[in-house]
């Protein structure tokens, strides 16, 4: 039996529901992501890009690009409403999918075409998710993920299309390589050096080749340009990590700003840890200098979701860090090697009166901890002048993370 995998994608997800929340910014370039100089574009219409913008440029260029562009910093509150209204309306018909993102969408179809025709459902799937949130969206179904998802590319904008088993090859040869995934402008250029400019040409070489050139990249890239994927639909996302970090809009050689900035985080993501029943023992801190140069540092650590417990290491490990006495442009806190649980009491170090603190404070941060703009208004006395680590939900739902706009601090 041949698979049906359905690929499903919200066309301009932000600026989607940028207009739908205003019609007057329908037919008009929008810019949705970082307000200021150091932000990036997280979303554009098709409007702008005719002028050469695209996702993940600097907000300053695309401003440059399309100076008439309507620019939005964005509601990820609303976004992420949005994203489930679409979820639920997914689960409710398919057997099973998964959330790749957002605004992506896979779901396996195979052996529906018994009772009713894959292609027609997909079809009716589509309208009723248009119909019901009002969101444009495209569709591509085919036998494996990366061709569904090349298809639904192709059938872009607020469009559907259909690669029957058997037209893989045919579908994806006179492509350019670069609208195969993975391959980004590094391995675009590379392949670009070599003469390799559509997929078919990589069709036609042997795989053993494309492996002595390019190694493991160089197999895996020869199978997807013949459209092969074995890759499962994974419904569940299981979180290995969660982190924060922010960029300066001006670059800052204020310690204690910066102290106050990781402490802020650390404080945010452990109480994230409480509220999905998670402990850490890795954290770690990233810091950016004005010249770009990364440098980041991380210590392991007993089993924790304590906030007196995790902040010490952070500013710790921020104080190693920062020894080069630069300009700071951005600053990071990540914990890793997370497991379920809750945190352990320490016999010789916790009071009675420090956890009844913590579940006092948890409780009210889940009800009132943020403001309607979602910046936290409940902190510890040493984090009050930070106001914009914002909500970031719950990162244990099982869905993917979710990339916000661009935050500056």
């Amino acid at each position: 039996m041949d698979r049906a995998i359905l690929h499903f994608d919200l066309d301009t997800f932000f600026v989607s529901v940028e207009r739908k929340q205003d019609s007057r910014l329908e037919h008009k370039p929008i810019l949705v992501g970082g307000t200021g100089d150091r932000g990036v574009v997280a979303a554009c219409s098709y409007e702008t890009r005719q002028f050469g913008v695209h996702s993940g440029m600097p907000m300053k260029m695309a401003r440059m690009l399309c100076p008439e562009a309507t620019v939005i910093r964005g509601n990820g509150e609303a976004y992420s409403k949005q994203s489930k209204e679409v979820s639920e309306i997914i689960s409710q018909s398919v057997p099973v999918f998964e959330k790749a993102s957002i605004d992506e969408f896979y779901a396996d179809l195979s052996g529906m075409d018994k009772y009713h025709s894959c292609y027609g459902m997909a079809s009716e799937l589509r309208q009723r998710i248009i119909r019901e949130t009002g969101l444009p969206i495209s569709f591509g179904l085919a036998t494996n993920k990366l061709v569904s998802k090349v298809a639904t590319g192709e059938a872009k904008p607020n469009n559907q299309l259909k690669v029957d088993a058997g037209q893989e090859k045919p579908f994806l040869a006179p492509m350019e390589v670069q609208k195969i995934p993975m391959v980004g402008e590094k391995m675009n250029q590379t392949l670009n050096n070599l003469g390799i400019r559509y997929v078919k040409t990589i069709q036609e070489m042997p795989m053993e080749i494309m492996g002595q050139v390019l190694g493991k990249n160089g197999i895996s890239l020869w199978n997807r340009a013949n459209g092969l994927d074995n890759s499962p639909i994974v419904p569940f996302h299981e979180r290995k990590s969660i982190s924060s970090e922010r960029t300066f809009g001006k670059d800052t050689g204020d310690v204690k700003k910066m102290r106050e900035m990781v402490r802020a985080m650390a404080e945010t993501l452990a109480f994230q840890l409480r509220t999905g029943e998670k402990l850490t023992s890795c954290v770690s801190v990233k810091i950016r200098y004005s010249d770009f140069n990364t440098f980041s540092r991380q210590l392991k650590i007993a089993y924790t979701s304590a906030d007196h417990v995790l902040i010490p290491h952070i500013e710790r490990l921020f104080d190693q860090l920062y020894n080069r006495r630069m300009m700071v442009r951005l600053v990071g806190v990540s914990f890793s090697d997370l497991v379920t649980g809750n945190y352990q009491i320490n016999l010789f170090d916790d009071t009675e009166e420090r956890l009844n603190l913590y579940q006092a404070m948890d409780y009210i941060k889940t009800k009132y901890a943020y403001n309607k703009e979602g910046d936290q208004i409940l902190t510890w006395a040493s984090t009050m002048g930070i106001s914009d680590i914002g909500a970031m939900g719950n990162p244990f739902n099982g869905e993917p993370p979710i990339i916000p706009a661009h935050r500056n601090a």
